[in-house]
C-alpha cells in the first residue's frame, strides 16, 4: 500500500511539474512551406527540436503549407495583421518588400547584431529595405539542371550539353531512343518558371534580365519572345512529358528519380534526395542560347528562403531572436541533408556534405552573374501577371510575340 501511495505521489508531482512548465511556457507560432514531402522538412524538425530543448520555456507551434497555397494564404493574412503568426516563412526580394511597405514586418536590426559574426551581411541584402533588415536567410539555392547520365549514355552522350546546338542534338537523340528529355510540373507555375528563366537569362544575359524583372526596362524584347517560343517549341518537339501540364512537382521529381526523364530542372534544394537515389546523376546549368549576350556561368537564384517576424506579434523581440536561432539551425540541417547551400557560415563538420551539393557550390563559386527568381524579384501583382502569361506560352496558347506584347502592355 505504501509503495502504491509513493507511486501515486510521484506521478502527481510529475504531472504538477509538467503543468507548471506548460503554464510558464511562451508559445511562438510559425508558418512555413516545409510540408511532409518538402526537402526542407527534416531540417525544420531538427532545428525546432533543438531550439525547444535549449529553451524549455518556449514552445514553437508551427504549420506547413504547400508552396502555391501558402503564397495565397500569407498575402491574404497581410490584410488582417492580427491573424499573422509570430514567425512566418517568406521569400525575399519584392515578395517580402510588399509586406514591409505595409508595415506588417518587424525590423530585425537589433537581433541581427547578436549573430552578425555567423551570418554574412551579403546574405541579408535581398531582405534589406531602406537600410533595415527584415528577414533571416535560411539557405542559398539556384536553379539546377539535374541529369541522369545513364539515360544520356543510352542516347550516346557522355556529357551534359552546354550550348544550343548540343542541346538540340542531345534531345533529338533521346527522343529517337524513346526517352523523354525533360520533366516539368506544368501544374505549378513556379516550376515552369524554373525552365523559362534560365532560357531567358541565357538568351538576353543576366544584366538585361535583372533590369526587366526590376521594372527598369521593358518586356518588349525580341530575345524574350524567342525564349518563350523556344520553351513552347520544346513541348511541340516532344522534349517534355506530354502529361506534364497535369503533374505536380513531387510527381515529376519522383518520375525523374525513377528514370522516366533524362533531365529535371528545379531548385538545388533537391540535391540531397537525388544524390541519395539509385543512379548516376550530375548537376549542371541550362545551356547557352545566345553566346553574344550570355555565358554558361550565369545562374538563377540566390539567398531567398527566409523567416520574418510579424510586427503585430505580442512577443516580437523574443520572436526575432528565435527566428535567427531557428534560421541558423534550419540552415545547418538542410545543408547537411542536401537541401541548399548555407547562408550562414558553417561552424560544424562539413566533411559529409553530399557530392551534388558540393558540385552546386562549385557552380556558384564560378558564377558569372546571378538573377533572383522572377516571382520574388517582382511584387505580387506583376509576378502573378508574369506567371499567367508564362503558363499561356508554355501551353502553346500564345506565341512569343503575344507573350512580350501582353507583358509590355500590362507591366512595361
Amino acid at each position: 500500500m505504501k509503495k502504491l501511495l509513493a507511486i501515486l505521489l510521484t506521478a502527481l508531482f510529475v504531472l504538477t511539474a509538467v503543468s507548471a512548465l506548460a503554464e510558464e511556457q511562451t508559445v511562438l507560432t510559425m508558418w512555413c512551406i516545409a510540408t511532409e514531402s518538402d526537402a526542407n522538412r527534416p531540417g525544420y524538425e531538427a532545428a525546432i527540436a533543438e531550439y525547444e530543448a535549449a529553451h524549455p520555456d518556449i514552445k514553437i507551434e508551427w504549420e506547413a503549407f504547400e508552396n502555391e497555397s501558402y503564397k495565397t494564404k500569407i498575402k491574404a493574412a497581410m490584410a488582417d495583421p492580427d491573424s499573422l503568426p509570430d514567425i512566418f516563412f517568406t521569400w525575399s526580394g519584392a515578395f517580402l518588400g510588399d509586406f514591409v511597405e505595409m508595415g506588417n514586418v518587424y525590423c530585425l536590426d537589433d537581433a541581427y547584431q547578436k549573430v552578425s559574426a555567423d551570418l554574412p551581411e551579403v546574405m541579408t541584402q535581398n531582405s534589406t529595405y531602406d537600410g533595415k533588415k527584415y528577414a533571416v536567410p535560411l539557405t542559398y539555392n539556384i536553379v539546377t539542371l539535374f541529369a541522369n547520365m545513364d539515360l544520356l549514355a543510352e542516347a550516346g552522350w557522355d556529357h551534359v550539353p552546354q550550348d544550343l546546338d548540343d542541346l538540340t542534338a542531345c534531345c533529338d537523340a533521346l527522343v529517337e531512343k524513346g526517352i523523354t528529355p525533360f520533366g516539368c510540373a506544368g501544374k505549378e507555375p513556379w516550376c515552369v518558371s524554373e525552365y523559362f528563366e534560365p532560357i531567358m537569362e541565357k538568351t538576353i544575359g543576366y544584366e538585361a534580365m535583372n533590369a526587366v524583372f526590376k521594372g527598369q526596362d521593358t518586356w518588349n524584347n525580341e530575345g524574350i519572345a524567342s525564349s518563350a517560343d523556344f520553351l513552347s517549341g520544346m513541348a511541340s518537339k516532344g522534349y517534355f512529358d506530354e502529361s506534364g501540364l497535369a503533374l505536380g512537382n513531387d510527381e515529376v521529381k519522383a518520375a525523374f528519380i525513377a528514370g522516366n526523364y533524362a533531365f529535371y530542372q528545379n531548385g538545388s534544394w533537391n540535391c540531397g534526395e537525388i544524390n541519395d537515389a539509385e543512379g548516376n546523376f550530375e548537376v549542371a546549368l541550362f545551356p547557352v542560347m545566345d553566346a553574344e549576350k550570355a555565358t554558361y556561368g550565369q545562374v538563377i537564384g540566390g539567398p531567398s528562403d527566409s523567416l520574418a517576424v510579424s510586427a503585430s506579434s505580442k512577443n516580437a523581440e523574443l520572436a526575432a531572436d528565435a527566428a535567427f536561432e531557428l534560421g541558423k539551425g534550419i540552415c545547418h540541417y538542410c545543408y547537411l541533408a542536401g537541401a541548399g547551400l548555407p547562408a550562414w557560415t558553417p561552424d560544424y563538420d562539413t566533411s559529409e556534405v553530399k557530392p551534388l551539393v558540393n558540385a552546386v557550390a562549385d557552380i556558384v563559386a564560378n558564377a558569372d552573374g546571378m538573377v533572383l527568381f522572377g516571382d520574388t524579384t517582382m511584387s505580387a501583382d506583376p509576378a502573378n501577371i508574369y506567371l499567367d502569361y508564362l503558363m499561356q506560352a508554355f501551353s502553346g496558347e500564345i506565341d512569343g510575340a503575344a507573350f512580350i506584347e501582353g507583358l509590355a502592355g500590362d507591366l512595361w
